[in-house]
């Protein structure tokens, strides 16, 4: 049996950092991905393309592991960088952008939009009890990411 829980973050940052500086941060993903909490490993698949393994949570038999891959896309001349997910790899189909827009030399506005479908290896009776748990995780860890990213300037 399976849960399938499903998550929706929107976040609107200020970056103390010029628009070249901070697209090019967020556009490189082993970089970007180097400020995000509680990735095991990111792995390259060549094209652009990388899958996500975050650190297990829980213990033994008992433990969940969310793994995804996303293919990105950036633009810097509209300020996009988006990320479509690759099926077939994981458990998890994540998609979303950047969207960046210069405030003035040294500030940028970085708006994150992202969705994502857990597919975790539970009973359906846990669905209740286990979805909020797993939405405040997810929740966690972007807002941890974003505070990363703004002391990385």
């Amino acid at each position: 049996m399976a849960i399938t829980v499903a998550i929706e973050l929107n976040r609107d940052i200020e970056l103390p950092a010029s628009y070249d500086e901070a697209f090019a941060l967020l556009s490189e993903v082993p970089r970007s991905v180097s400020h995000f909490p509680k990735v095991d490993k990111l792995v390259d698949l060549g094209d652009n393309t990388y899958r996500w393994e975050m650190e297990k949570i829980g213990v033994d038999k008992h433990s969940i592991q969310s793994v995804y891959a996303c293919k990105y896309h950036s633009d810097k001349d509209s300020g996009k960088i988006t990320w479509e997910p690759v099926k077939g790899e994981g458990n998890g189909l994540v998609r979303g952008h950047w969207t960046l827009t210069r405030v003035d030399d040294n500030r940028t506005r970085a708006k994150f939009q992202t969705t994502a479908e857990l597919t975790l290896p539970l009973p359906g009776l846990l669905k209740l009890a286990i979805s909020p748990v797993v939405k405040h995780e997810f929740n966690s860890l972007v807002d941890t990411y974003m505070k990363n990213l703004q002391k990385a300037f």
